[in-house]
């Protein structure tokens, strides 16, 4: 096989033998591609800063349409310091990669997931708000899984101002006059949803015009919960990991002097 080489996300990495690896990359150009790396737990082997976790880089190597690719070399190895020094940054990114492995099949070529996911890190990494960061990710990439709605207007009239709730049985939004034809209807926040029709449509560079409150914010994580277990059904230990740090960061973060 040829070398090729492409831009790529580190999306996992894994220990393979005694001094091998394998490492999952999702490339822009072909997609996403587990990678054998001989010898990569050599001291001096100049592949190890390109195969850290949270690191875009231009990957060379053997690009196969089946089985394993081939990692020769990597070159422009830009790491996302702030994500791989910080345990919170780290496990809203570990959750969008994750999602991201689990949206698209491999070798599926994706150039704009893998912009709007490498926009998802850069911004968390540059501070932003991580925790609507990856609201904003968990909305839009929903079409991946096969999950869209209209999220604009009312299912049955077409209303498209005043509060509006989740209907599975219409597969959308209510507007409030017509609640009472859904019974089983999420009774989600108004506000919560209100927030999920915004991020439906902005991007990441928004954000920082967004005020929300931490009253809000778990409203919204309902949300999305329930929209996820029901039209997507996948469960994710970053996931899980994420819902947990809100019961112990307090604890991690530094005193204030």
């Amino acid at each position: 096989m040829a070398l090729v080489e492409s831009k790529g996300l580190i999306l996992f990495a894994k220990d393979h033998k005694e001094k091998d690896k394998l490492v999952k990359i999702f490339t822009e150009s072909a997609g996403k591609q587990m990678f054998y790396v001989r010898g990569a737990h050599r001291k001096n082997n100049p592949l190890q800063p390109a195969m850290m976790p949270f690191t875009e880089a231009t990957y060379i190597g053997q690009f196969s349409d089946q089985g394993l690719s081939f990692l020769n070399a990597a070159k422009f190895i830009h790491p996302f310091r702030q994500i791989q020094s910080d345990i919170f940054l780290a496990g809203y990114a570990t959750y969008l990669l994750n999602l991201t492995d689990a949206a698209i099949e491999d070798r599926v070529y994706d150039p704009h997931l893998y912009q709007f996911l490498k926009e998802a890190l850069l911004f968390i990494d540059q501070g932003k708000d991580a925790e609507v960061i990856t609201n904003i990710f968990e909305v839009q990439i929903l079409q991946r899984f096969g999950v869209q709605f209209d999220w604009m207007r009312c299912a049955i009239c077409g209303e498209t101002k005043g509060k509006f709730d989740f209907s599975s049985k219409y597969n959308g939004l209510l507007c409030e006059k017509h609640w009472h034809m859904d019974e089983r209807r999420y009774h989600a926040d108004p506000r919560a949803v209100y927030f999920l029709q915004v991020f439906h449509q902005i991007g990441y560079h928004q954000i920082d015009h967004i005020q929300i409150s931490s009253e809000i914010k778990n409203e919204i994580r309902k949300l999305l919960d329930a929209l996820y277990d029901e039209y997507v059904g996948i469960h994710l230990k970053s996931k899980s990991f994420i819902d947990q740090m809100k019961t112990w960061n307090q604890v991690l973060k530094p005193k204030e002097d």
